[in-house]
């Protein structure tokens, strides 16, 4: 990128480490279905905040960028979006039950004490029937493995279009 009147030259887009989905089909394949089958009965609006959240633990660019525009395409605020990352300070920003399943993803997602605090499992428990605590409870570790697919290849953000990969 050159620079312009209106527009800064931009640092280099990093190339990609490893087109992983190429390489092994399969796990790629089994992702989409997987994935699939982890969305169904959530609600998109609250699936979209999970893997929002999660990315950014995972500092995912990749899906942070695919995710805040699924969620903006489908109606999300920019307000609740930007709040994410400080939900905790922004309570007032989401339902309990929104605050639920950060609560949770945050407990999946960082695992550094080695396990989710009991507490925080009874919390989304009062909040979700457990069919949907189980489907929660996959969304999250699947947009976990995602990130760590996009982390680790080096994907690029900035490529995606909404519902590209509805």
């Amino acid at each position: 990128m050159t620079t312009t009147a209106t527009h800064p030259t931009y640092a280099p887009e990093p190339p990609v480490r490893l087109e992983w989905a190429e390489q092994a089909p399969e796990v790629y394949k089994a992702m989409i279905r997987l994935d699939a089958a982890a969305r169904k009965g959530l609600d998109p609006t609250l699936r979209e905040l999970v893997n929002i959240r999660a990315s950014q633990l995972n500092h995912c660019a990749l899906c942070l960028d695919m995710h805040t525009k699924d969620a903006l395409a489908a109606g999300e605020s920019v307000e609740r979006i930007v709040q994410l990352s400080a939900w905790e300070e922004s309570r007032h920003f989401y339902t309990e039950r929104e605050l639920a399943a950060l609560e949770l993803t945050e407990a999946v997602t960082v695992l550094t004490d080695g396990f989710v605090p009991d507490e925080v499992y009874a919390t989304a428990a009062e909040h979700f029937e457990e069919t949907e605590l189980a489907q929660l409870i996959a969304a999250i570790t699947v947009i976990n493995s995602w990130n760590r697919f996009g982390v680790t290849c080096r994907r690029a953000p900035g490529h995606y279009t909404p519902g590209q990969h509805a």
